[in-house]
């Protein structure tokens, strides 16, 4: 038989432990629509970096307000309507490795080592006066240690970059970790992407000399990081080549020449 009074302690420890997984939860669940606010603003806050576009003293709501958000069919450059695709909810993380949203990346292909890709893109485009500036691309690539996640802003000349922001990485902090340096990212300011129109824009080992010819295909290496800077220079292949917004790239240089 059960010895009910011993008993006692085990069930006031089990009833507690529910009582706590319960409060837990629920916090989990009231807190989550908080939590997506929060994501959100963080990555406009991003790539108002990379767009050069960020001020501390404005909301970034505010900010945003002049930037469109489109979606964009990778392999033929062209914008998704949007009762096809919602760019509001779309999470292209996630969409690439699901069969219908995704797709596995050749090997011979796979400069950024990422593996899976997204058949679907978002993309956000800057305008003023009417007139596209800049836009704004969601790219990753394989570092050392992780994925590293970032925004790059090219201008309407579709070669000469804006700005960059770096925000999701798992590197050596001091090391490959040096990538989200804002001190680091203002050196990509006006490099070059394309060079006879192949990816020329890469991270470079140690220093880049002012006055060499290939300065403006050149970004400062990361000290002590040569496999995340060659991560860097992969991804950039991968995502400004023909596997990725090359054929959007094309699509806004004949639109361009349409209305203008």
């Amino acid at each position: 038989m059960v010895n009910i009074t011993a008993a006692k302690p085990f069930y006031s420890v089990l009833i507690l432990a529910f009582a706590c997984s319960a409060l837990v939860a629920g916090a989990a669940v009231g807190l989550r629509p908080k939590q997506e606010v929060n994501r959100q603003l963080d990555r406009r806050k991003n790539i108002l970096y990379a767009a050069r576009l960020y001020d501390a003293d404005k909301p970034i709501n505010e900010l945003f307000a002049n930037i469109e958000t489109r979606v964009i069919e990778l392999e033929s450059g062209k914008y998704v309507d949007e009762t096809t695709i919602d760019p509001s909810t779309y999470n292209q993380r996630k969409a690439a490795f699901t069969d219908q949203l995704g797709t596995e990346i050749p090997a011979e292909a796979d400069t950024a080592s990422i593996g899976r890709q997204e058949k679907y893109s978002l993309v956000y485009l800057v305008r003023e006066n009417g007139k596209l500036s800049q836009v704004v691309l969601p790219v990753r690539g394989k570092g050392l240690w992780s994925t590293l996640y970032a925004y790059v802003a090219v201008d309407a000349d579709l070669t000469t970059i804006r700005g960059v922001s770096f925000y999701e990485h798992g590197e050596t902090p001091g090391l490959g970790g040096e990538v989200s340096n804002r001190a680091w990212q203002n050196l990509w300011q006006g490099k070059q992407l394309y060079k006879d129109g192949t990816v020329a824009l890469e991270v470079a080992k140690g220093s880049v000399a002012k006055d060499s010819p290939q300065a403006p295909y050149r970004i400062d290496g990361l000290s002590g990081a040569t496999l995340t800077s060659n991560g860097v220079s992969g991804l950039l292949e991968f995502w400004f080549g023909e596997h990725g917004f090359k054929p959007f790239f094309a699509q806004l240089k004949n639109e361009e020449k349409t209305n203008g």
